[in-house]
């Protein structure tokens, strides 16, 4: 098997289900971005102590390649697509809610802004976080120009911005609040 097949080299790429658009169409800059955060996701989960953080970074990553495959495809092609794979659905923001609601019973949060680093683990959750909400802008943008056909993306990834905050906040949650908030920066 090549991994290159030289179809995008003047510049398209092909859809999921069909279809072919310029590389830079906001369809692939929302995919894209997508495809950002389960790499920055990847490496928060590798650098992260707890299991319960891994097998939680893990199921997200799984999640949005569901995301991204919806990104993918064309309007018109999203009825074989839905046919065929899971769609994100209200119950997935659900969960995530769920999981929000657990983290916060394990976590307190500072009354100050919480300053990214406290350790390397929550610091890449972060890095993932921030990645995420670009990749919620690129679907704002989508859905402002009526190309978003399942509007529980943009609530799911919207909500799983908030879960990554706050398991960041848990990662870190044996910390003192002086390291959390940046104000003491030694660790040990």
């Amino acid at each position: 098997m090549n991994i290159y097949t030289k179809t995008g080299d003047e510049g398209e790429t092909g859809l999921f289900w069909g279809g072919r658009v310029p590389k830079n169409d906001p369809r692939c800059e929302a995919y894209g971005a997508i495809d950002q955060a389960v790499s920055a996701l990847g490496l928060a989960r590798v650098t992260c102590q707890d299991s319960l953080i891994k097998d939680l970074i893990l199921r997200f990553q799984n999640e949005l390649f569901t995301v991204g495959a919806e990104l993918a495809t064309l309007p018109e092609n999203y009825q074989e697509m839905q046919n065929n794979y899971r769609t994100v659905d209200n119950q997935m923001v659900i969960d995530l809610e769920g999981i929000i609601d657990e983290l916060g019973q394990e976590v307190e949060l500072p009354p100050n802004f919480i300053v990214p680093g406290a350790s390397t683990g929550s610091a890449a959750i972060d890095v993932a976080r921030s990645t995420l909400r670009v990749a919620e802008r690129r679907i704002v943008d989508l859905n402002q120009r009526e190309l978003l056909v399942n509007k529980f993306v943009l609530k799911y990834i919207n909500r799983l911005s908030d879960t990554l905050f706050m398991l960041a906040r848990y990662e870190d949650r044996h910390l003192p609040v002086e390291v959390i908030t940046g104000q003491k920066l030694d660790q040990s």
